[in-house]
């Protein structure tokens, strides 16, 4: 009897990638199973969200290839990709005053036919994408009236009313406060979770990428530098090497890793890593 194995649902092979033929990544191999939570760290610059935008089939590599459930992501017509995977960019200030409702809606595009109107079947999406980002009670309200928090909330329900098997976020806590960084990542815990959505997370928070991630790939000068859990990947001997800065490494009351940053007068005193 043979066993079929099911591809991964996301593999980059081999993947160079870059902007006017200049790599800022080359020869990379990630793969994202179903179910997976992996977060991506890494320095400024080490092409973190430029790896995103490849995988989400945005940007074209110069070398190597996306596939997606075992199909190369360029023969895929890009509706069909909108109904398998979802991206959250990084925060940006809404311009247009659309409500919450309308703006989660526009989530339903690909599943809508030319000029066709939203159905009771799509409105019904809607609604369940409100409550997953617990936005229900703020859906008439308009976009450009939303907390930094609400806001981002806002971006996860419409990839939500997507209906993908696979959401890419860009930096989704940027610039929010620790208690709404804690709601957005624990809302995907719950969504990976609960309803096995996969996650793929670019963060530049060692700390939250750690605590919520229980798989990490770091990035470093255009190559994979680590991949593996939390425990594996967040030493002091690789974070200080890939981040030029020296650290210090312990567990935090989750056991999981916690990064704390050395200042000069702490390694003077003999507080080293």
């Amino acid at each position: 009897m043979v066993l079929l194995t099911a591809p991964p649902l996301l593999e980059a092979s081999h993947l160079a990638c870059g902007y006017d033929q200049r790599p800022v990544l080359s020869d990379l191999d990630l793969k994202v199973n179903a179910g997976d939570f992996l977060g991506i760290i890494g320095p400024n610059g080490a092409g973190k969200s430029t790896l995103l935008r490849v995988l989400a089939g945005v940007l074209a590599p110069l070398r190597g290839s996306v596939c997606l459930l075992g199909r190369p992501l360029r023969e895929y017509r890009r509706r069909e990709v909108a109904r398998l995977l979802a991206v959250v960019p990084a925060p940006s200030t809404p311009v247009f005053s659309f409500t919450v409702r309308e703006f989660v809606a526009m989530g339903r595009t690909p599943h809508l036919g030319r000029f066709q109107s939203e159905r009771a079947e799509d409105w019904r999406v809607v609604e369940e994408a409100l409550a997953a980002a617990d936005l229900a009670p703020l859906e008439q309200r308009l976009i450009t009236e939303l907390s930094a928090g609400e806001w981002q909330r806002a971006n996860v329900a419409r990839a939500l009313a997507q209906q993908p098997r696979l959401l890419l976020l860009d930096e989704p806590t940027a610039f929010l406060d620790l208690g709404h960084q804690r709601e957005i990542f624990e809302m995907l815990v719950d969504l990976n979770r609960t309803r096995g959505l996969t996650v793929v997370c670019v963060s530049h928070d060692l700390n939250l990428a750690a605590e919520y991630c229980p798989r990490l790939a770091v990035l470093a000068e255009g190559t994979l530098y680590a991949e593996g859990p939390p425990e594996q990947v967040i030493t002091a001997e690789n974070i200080t090497s890939v981040y030029r800065a020296p650290v210090q490494v312990d567990r935090g009351p989750s056991g999981r890793p916690r990064v704390t940053l050395l200042s000069e007068s702490a390694l003077r005193e003999g507080r080293r890593p």
